[in-house]
């Protein structure tokens, strides 16, 4: 390709609206350009890019037998209903009617459509396992768009959906997909973390995120130096610590009953270890959170009897509405909300209002706690159960309670772990110190179980005749985000550093002027580029050589061949990642520039 064929429409400034790297520079390399919020169109330059990251992806997954659909975008509503996530799913669904009244929501995700095209097509073991996958473009409406393709309103993702007779293929599968990943990230120059995570919206058990670190990254991830455990800070576990008192020691089972104390216009955490005179760990923390769509069975917790319990056609689970539960976890500890709502199997958790705090402790904001508390079902973090002789809130205005002791002065209806872990808390498995960093998503693999295929009524016959329900996984990796991702991580100063296995092109030629015997030898070794296969664009502009030059480093192409009068009949051949440039001659320079790009392409498939 020549420059004069397609559109080099770079930038000199940096776009104020941009304020990351990868923001930055696909702006001003011409690579995208804003339609509207959140709202991206890709230039051809860009466009070449991504089609080098979804190739990628498209040829690890039919490696691994995975075989490519093309699903409709907009989906019936009543696919969701079947699924129970009409409801859940919350905002950032876009849901439309068209002219005739039709539900129909644009995907932001694709479980509910590849349930239904495969219940309609299953009727046999013998079809399983069935792996199916598209890359396709999803749509949220997210509310706050940011960073340019990183977190779009619109977006594509290469999602995949695994259909298995029994436990034992899901998992086979799921480690196919797994390692699939890593070869994809590999492929594309991506160096990435491997964590566990939560299943979030998608439901299910097993999950995997493949995080890379970024100063903006939505998600905090905990780290073992030692022996490597990797975690969503929505998922981190970490070993069990005990509390100390103000002396310093473990504190011990007490056989006084609890008893009320008088604590005058001392609410927090803080004034109560003041006012005590001891830690904060040795009190118990009581929220209280109002819950959206809780999956648990509520038909015995207090406070519950009168909740209002919906069942949704076509077999998905019943759920709650709205709920309350008080959450108790140690005071100097933090609740994680992701945590919480997946131990209730709810879509959504928010802190209580204030009003609804007073109705279900019967007392003012600050005094909520466990003990005699009958109005809301009581959830304990593990951390509560290690507590003894502990200080609770006391249900009355300026009241707590002292020497209370857990199971002996409340029953939690249930316990659970909704710590948030933090750096410097220590690793279940080693005892070594986390730390953490922040990082991005880019792929996201789950074990989802039977939850869509139960609800959605997915069936077949086994070997012996009897109607059985296969049991899926769901694998995710963002495109847009993978391209930016990889900016991210390769550039300096002067613009991109592409990979080799995703540059727009793998070679640029850069004659000083295109006229005379520089336009003569570029020619040639264009020509020579294309007769071997090399993805090769010539500057063909009447630009000075320095405009030339900044735009190439810009746009990030791997190779530069210079070609100048004073070095004629060499050409000047330059690594965009390097410093120095070798002198080849003109009849030499293809077959050298093409052994480079062999040798790069195959350092990111080793």
């Amino acid at each position: 390709m020549k420059t004069s064929e397609t559109i080099i429409s770079t930038l000199r400034e940096v776009p104020a609206e941009a304020v990351i790297a990868s923001h930055q520079l696909m702006l001003r390399a011409g690579l995208i350009r804003k339609l509207g919020n959140g709202l991206y169109t890709y230039f051809p330059l860009g466009l070449r890019a991504f089609r080098k990251v979804e190739n990628i992806i498209r040829e690890e997954m039919d490696a691994i037998g995975a075989l490519e659909f093309k699903p409709t975008v907009v989906v019936p509503g009543e696919l969701w209903r079947e699924s129970g996530r009409w409801e859940t799913m919350g905002e950032g669904m876009l849901r439309i009617r068209n002219r005739v009244d039709q539900e129909l929501v644009v995907s932001p995700t694709a479980e509910e459509a590849f349930t239904a095209l495969v219940r309609d097509e299953l009727s046999s073991y013998k079809q399983l396992p069935i792996i199916a996958y598209q890359i396709n473009t999803k749509y949220r409406d997210e509310i706050r768009p940011r960073y340019g393709v990183m977190r779009g309103r619109e977006f594509v993702m290469k999602d995949a959906y695994s259909f298995s007779a029994d436990q034992e293929s899901l998992d086979e599968i799921y480690n196919r997909f797994a390692a699939a990943y890593r070869r994809i990230f590999k492929r594309c120059g991506l160096t990435v973390i491997p964590v566990r995570a939560d299943t979030g919206a998608m439901g299910g058990t097993g999950s995997e995120e493949f995080m890379v670190e970024s100063e903006i990254g939505d998600n905090t991830l905990i780290l073992c130096p030692n022996c490597g455990y990797a975690a969503n800070d929505e998922k981190a576990a970490c070993a069990p610590d005990e509390p100390l008192t103000a002396e310093g020691i473990p504190p011990t089972a007490t056989q006084e009953p609890f008893a009320p104390i008088d604590t005058p216009n001392v609410r927090t955490i803080d004034e109560l270890s003041a006012f005590l005179k001891t830690t904060s760990q040795s009190f118990i923390k009581t929220l209280i959170y109002k819950v959206y769509n809780s999956e648990l069975d509520l038909t015995k917790a207090p406070g519950c009897a009168n909740l209002t319990r919906v069942t949704d056609t076509g077999g998905a689970a019943a759920y709650y509405p709205e709920s309350f539960f008080a959450v108790c976890i140690r005071g100097d500890l933090d609740v994680n909300e992701v945590k919480l709502a997946a131990a209730l199997k709810a879509s959504e958790v928010e802190l209580a209002a204030d009003f609804d705090v007073e109705r279900i402790t019967t007392a003012p904001v600050g005094f909520a706690g466990p003990v005699n508390l009958i109005h809301a079902p009581v959830l304990a973090d593990k951390s509560v159960m290690a507590m003894h002789d502990a200080v609770t809130g006391g249900l009355a205005k300026d009241v707590h309670f002292v020497h209370v002791e857990p199971l002996r002065d409340f029953t939690p209806f249930m316990i659970d772990d909704v710590r948030t872990v933090k750096a410097g808390d220590k690793c279940p498995h080693c005892g070594g110190e986390f730390y953490s960093r922040k990082g991005n998503e880019l792929g996201h693999i789950f074990k989802l179980g039977y939850k869509y295929t139960k609800a959605m009524n997915v069936t077949y016959l086994d070997e012996n005749g009897k109607q059985q329900t296969p049991i899926m996984g769901c694998y995710g990796i963002g495109v847009d985000r993978s391209l930016a991702s990889i900016i991210e991580e390769h550039h300096d100063d002067n613009g991109i550093i592409w990979p080799m296995s995703v540059a727009p092109y793998q070679v640029c030629i850069v004659p000083i002027k295109y006229e005379g015997a520089m336009k003569t030898a570029a020619d040639t070794v264009y020509a020579s580029l294309m007769e071997k296969g090399i993805e090769v664009l010539l500057d063909d502009r009447s630009e000075r050589p320095g405009v030339k030059f900044k735009d190439m480093d810009l746009l990030g192409i791997p190779v530069r061949i210079t070609i100048g009068d004073k070095n004629l009949p060499n050409v000047e051949i330059k690594m965009r990642n390097q410093n120095d440039a070798q002198l080849v001659s003109v009849t030499e320079a293809a077959c050298a520039v093409a052994q480079i790009v062999e040798n790069e392409l195959a350092r990111y498939r080793a």
